[in-house]
């Protein structure tokens, strides 16, 4: 028999197992080697280098778009089968093969030969699968507990845990593995195994490493997170998936706080995946930070991640998600502008004397705002979604969730792609996540608190 508090745990550790995706890959380590990787295959062509920054960006916002629109079409689809079998692990298994084979891979991304296609495909292959794994998991969060009220602290708790996984990760990455300028880590050595920096080795293994660890630290998920026993459990019922999600997307109109909800996250987990997914490449071409740089950058974004989910998710329990995510979406559209507005010599439109530390300092001040009010936006969202959705079909309302993020999720990789092409400029490149967050916010005001449906 597993004990409540062995499953809440064996919960947690997806959360520390899956985030090494977002910190390692996406934002820190692997997304700004993409982008300094295929800007200078790109001068190498002849291209200029400003317009080669662009243009790797651009690729980068164009790969993420299209392993969006992939998650977008199968998210919900998946979420009904799952619900109409009785069957989420067995999903679950799946995705996370996927996301282990495609972060493993990326190791095979040397400067030498540098594929940008490859490259994109199985960095694209581990995201989708980490985002169905997501689905899958994020629906167990109701089971946990029986008390509405105790979601909130248990989701914030649980996003607290991984950004703590990420800084762990992230620590040993650039301590052990990521070569600075003088060819050693900031823990002052040279990278283990005979790792190189001339061939990318020393940050290639970042893929590796994610794969490894996810694969680790899944095992007390799978130990301690059972589905439900039920004897009309079947993987696989495809029909009666796609049956049952058409007449829950028929009846979506007569639940308008459920509409609005996911086309209000829809549109700011949008913005905040941009504001993640661009933060390193952003550092790296606008402030031309190094990626070790961008490193402990990160740690600094999940440390205050850490701290502010934990408390985050205390406040969610006693005045609810609503306020939480208001308040979020408020901050990071502030930060968002005061990220747009600096430049190596200017903070604010302010100019500064030549060598100035105020812009490097002011975006250190910017990715800890980032870090806490993401983190506690995405838990306090997956929490409203509980609130928000039919109890008896939650995994489908997490893929409707996830095809509501993943509906446009394209849209802040494509409008900072296309930003960046049409003005050459990666600073104003990032301007339209800033409209994304307030579109969230405006189509807050139709959503009730406690959503539509009552149990």
């Amino acid at each position: 028999m597993i004990s409540p508090r062995r499953r809440i745990w064996g919960w947690y550790f997806f959360d520390w197992a899956s985030q090494p995706y977002n910190t390692l890959l996406l934002t820190f380590i692997f997304g700004p080697y993409f982008a300094q990787t295929a800007t200078a295959s790109l001068v190498a062509e002849g291209m200029d280098v400003g317009a080669a920054k662009a243009q790797a960006q651009a690729y980068w916002g164009y790969g993420l778009t299209t392993a969006g629109i992939v998650i977008a079409l199968l998210a919900p689809v998946l979420g009904a089968v799952a619900d109409s079998s009785g069957k989420r692990l067995p999903w679950v298994w799946f995705f996370s093969a996927l996301y282990v084979i495609g972060a493993g891979a990326l190791w095979w991304t040397a400067p030498q030969g540098f594929s940008i296609f490859w490259a994109l495909f199985f960095f694209g292959l581990g995201l989708i699968g980490m985002e169905f794994a997501t689905i899958f998991t994020n629906s167990f969060l109701p089971e946990l507990v029986d008390s509405k009220d105790e979601r909130g602290r248990i989701s914030g708790s649980g996003w607290a845990f991984g950004y703590v996984g990420g800084v762990v990760a992230l620590v040993i990455m650039i301590a052990f593995f990521q070569a600075g300028e003088t060819g050693r880590t900031m823990a002052g050595m040279k990278p283990l195994f005979g790792l190189t920096p001339e061939t990318g080795a020393d940050t290639r293994i970042v893929g590796p490493l994610t794969a490894v660890w996810f694969a680790l630290f899944m095992i007390p998920f799978f130990l301690y997170v059972k589905d439900p026993a039920s004897p009309q459990a079947s993987t696989y019922r495809l029909g009666a998936g796609l049956h049952d999600l058409l007449q829950t997307l028929k009846g979506l109109p007569q639940h308008p706080s459920l509409l609005a909800y996911l086309g209000s996250s829809m549109f700011y987990r949008d913005a905040l995946n941009g504001l993640y997914t661009f933060g390193g490449i952003y550092a790296l071409g606008v402030l031309n930070w190094s990626i070790i740089d961008i490193g402990i950058f990160g740690i600094v974004a999940a440390i205050s991640g850490a701290v502010f989910c934990w408390v985050g998710g205390r406040i969610d329990r006693r005045i609810g998600p609503m306020p939480v995510i208001v308040t979020c979406c408020v901050v990071l559209v502030l930060t968002s502008g005061l990220i747009i507005s600096l430049t190596p010599t200017s903070v604010l439109g302010i100019a500064l004397p030549a060598g100035s530390a105020l812009p490097d300092i002011t975006f250190f001040v910017a990715g800890a705002m980032i870090g806490a009010a993401g983190g506690v936006l995405q838990a306090s969202s997956r929490n409203m979604l509980t609130h928000q959705a039919n109890p008896d079909r939650m995994t489908e309302a997490f893929g409707l969730y996830a095809l509501s993020g993943k509906a446009t999720s394209f849209l802040a990789p494509a409008l900072i792609a296309i930003a960046s092409d049409l003005s050459g400029s990666q600073r104003l490149g990032i301007a339209p996540v800033a409209g994304l967050f307030i579109l969230g916010l405006i189509l807050l005001a139709w959503v009730k608190p406690k959503g539509d449906f009552t149990t």
